[in-house]
């Protein structure tokens, strides 16, 4: 009986301390104190909460934050403990705080208000209001659900040389869009003072773990996403460091458009473009991963070596473009160059002063003006996996090749034929019922374990499944390597998401570049700058398509001792032989 005496005391106390603090308040109250009373036994409140729920939490939000900020600090420290800790103390107390807040709001919502929310309704509005109070980026997202799916969604990766500024820009962007308010960035900005790395702060948006703050240098790809009026972006920061580029080839094989990074800094374009420099891989793997579309950024203008001066941009383009057309991408249609800041946000959202030569558009604007991709939604449903883990049952990450998903659905897991159902889809956060290709998704998936799944399986739908195998023929363009390489030559493939040891078997011809007449013969060995159809076997089982039937899983690279070897399109499947 212990408990159920003291609620009403602490009641009392609570309505001694709010007369205190705010005089305007103290009818209110006593009012309230009277009516909260026969809700004590808050029986039925569960069946109430299905019709408020949907009108009443909004109004519920609201009103809650507008108490919330009318009562002084000590009152909404004596409400916080109860709000998070009604589980753990006696029921009655928490109903009664409950019971206070809608009868607050009575000139709004009504008797009958009150006793629908009183029950899960409000205990969801009181977490939400805590979030509020913390983090405003949460509060963003929920406005853009309905028309979510209406805008066209596009990924974009970030790549280039290490420190060239990719996570900056991307922090200024989520700045410049609303996605992070200022007060975090202030927080950021303290905390990177602290460690006497001031300019830091921006990349802190993107790079959350603690290592990746020391060092400052990304390691993970980092996500997050930004709206503008017409598309819905998501942005995909790669690291940047040769060690990291497994990671980056992750990222990149989600993108549909490449943001390539560079730094304008005396000194530091000449590094990041040289033969061991991360531009010119970094670029490369983003063709082979299937981007069509290049944005280059000339980042750092506003450097002292460097000041808006229009030589320097023009000598990093010359450079950059005969390399860019080697890659495959076309320079008139597919690359587009611009000029701008990071740290201050110059050209980015608004254009700048400092920079009349550049006519172009912004940054921003430029990518809400790009044409639309053409993505069928009717296809098969491929979706490579990029990352797992376990939270309330198994999570999948992927971005949506092809075909569409909803809830409920039965796929099956390639190649290890598990079927499987989606019990919830999340996209960008937010979860949806249905999604189309292209966008990047959590999904909840029922009957498989985590341990089950490996970064590079592929869900697909059980009328058509994707190729399995081991042996395949392949073009492959050999990029850099110093000595030759013969049949058997081992070295790392990475297909779409899947990582996996390979061995070259055969070589079949070689191919001109020119002409592309094959050899008669067959070569033994090829050498850098050759194009050959070779045979490859890898390790173990995996799911891949020919380049003709569906581009994004049949071209891969080829990787040896952390550089990039070879890229190459699959020609064929070769059945296994018992």
């Amino acid at each position: 009986m212990d408990p159920r005496d003291t609620a009403p005391d602490s009641w009392e106390q609570e309505d001694d301390v709010e007369a205190t603090i705010d005089g305007q308040l103290d009818s209110a109250f006593t009012a309230l104190n009277v009516n909260a009373k026969p809700f004590v036994p808050n029986v039925n409140a569960a069946e109430f909460v299905p019709v408020f729920a949907t009108k009443a939490h909004s109004e519920n939000l609201d009103s809650v934050v507008a108490v919330e900020k009318i009562s002084t600090m000590e009152v909404s420290e004596i409400a916080a403990p109860l709000e998070n800790g009604d589980a753990e103390m006696t029921t009655e107390e928490p109903w009664d705080q409950k019971e206070a807040e809608p009868n607050e709001e009575e000139p709004g919502g009504g008797s009958c208000g009150d006793r629908g929310p009183s029950g899960p309704a409000t205990e969801e509005a009181a977490p939400e209001v805590m979030e509020e109070e913390e983090e405003t980026p949460a509060p963003k997202v929920p406005p853009t659900q309905p028309d979510a799916p209406k805008k066209e969604h596009i990924n974009v990766v970030f790549i280039g040389h290490v420190d060239a500024g990719k996570s900056t820009i991307g922090g200024q962007i989520m700045y410049l869009t609303g996605m992070v308010d200022k007060r975090t960035l202030e927080k950021y900005e303290r905390e990177a003072k602290e460690k006497s790395r001031e300019t830091w702060y921006l990349s802190w948006a993107l790079d959350t773990n603690q290592e990746e703050r020391d060092k400052g240098k990304t390691v993970e790809v980092g996500r997050a996403y930004f709206e503008t009026d017409k598309k819905h972006f998501t942005i995909l920061d790669a690291p940047g460091h040769k060690c990291f580029v497994p990671n980056m080839i992750g990222g990149a094989s989600q993108a549909d458009l490449a943001v390539l990074v560079i730094s304008a800094r005396k000194g530091e374009f000449e590094t990041g473009f040289e033969k061991g420099g991360q531009t010119r891989e970094h670029a490369m793997l983003a063709k082979t991963a299937g981007v069509k579309h290049l944005i280059v950024l000339v980042n750092k203008m506003d450097d002292p070596t460097v000041n808006w001066s229009l030589e320097r941009y023009e000598e990093c383009k010359e450079k950059l473009v005969p390399f860019l057309k080697k890659v495959g991408f076309n320079p008139k249609k597919d690359i587009h160059f611009m000029p701008c800041s990071g740290l201050t946000g110059a050209n980015l959202k608004e254009p700048t002063d400092m920079c009349s030569w550049y006519t172009g558009l912004p940054f921003i604007p430029h990518l809400d003006n790009l044409p639309h991709l053409n993505r069928s939604s009717d296809g098969p449903v491929r979706l490579p996996i990029v990352d797992k883990y376990k939270d309330m049952g198994t999570v999948i990450l992927g971005k949506l090749e092809s075909g569409s998903i909803s809830k409920a659905q039965q796929l099956v897991m390639m190649p290890n034929r598990h079927v499987v159902e989606v019990l919830s889809l999340l996209s960008d956060d937010v979860e949806t019922d249905d999604a189309s290709p292209g966008e990047n998704l959590k999904l909840r998936l029922k009957g498989i374990e985590e341990e089950e799944i490996l970064p590079g399986f592929i869900l697909c739908n059980a009328e058509n499944l994707c190729h399995t195998g081991r042996t395949f023929d392949a073009q492959i363009v050999i990029i850099e390597h110093k000595s030759i390489i013969c049949p058997g030559y081992n070295a790392v493939l990475h297909i779409h998401t899947c990582i996996e040891e390979v061995q070259i078997t055969a070589i079949i011809c070689l191919v001109d570049k020119k002409t592309g007449d094959k050899s008669k013969t067959r070569p033994r060995f090829v050498k850098q700058d050759q194009v050959c159809i070779a045979r490859l076997r890898t390790a173990g089982t995996i799911c891949l398509e020919t380049f003709k039937d569906f581009p994004q899983m049949g071209r891969f690279t080829l990787r040896d001792e952390g550089k990039t070897i070879a890229i190459g399109k699959v020609l064929k499947l070769v059945a296994e032989r018992d």
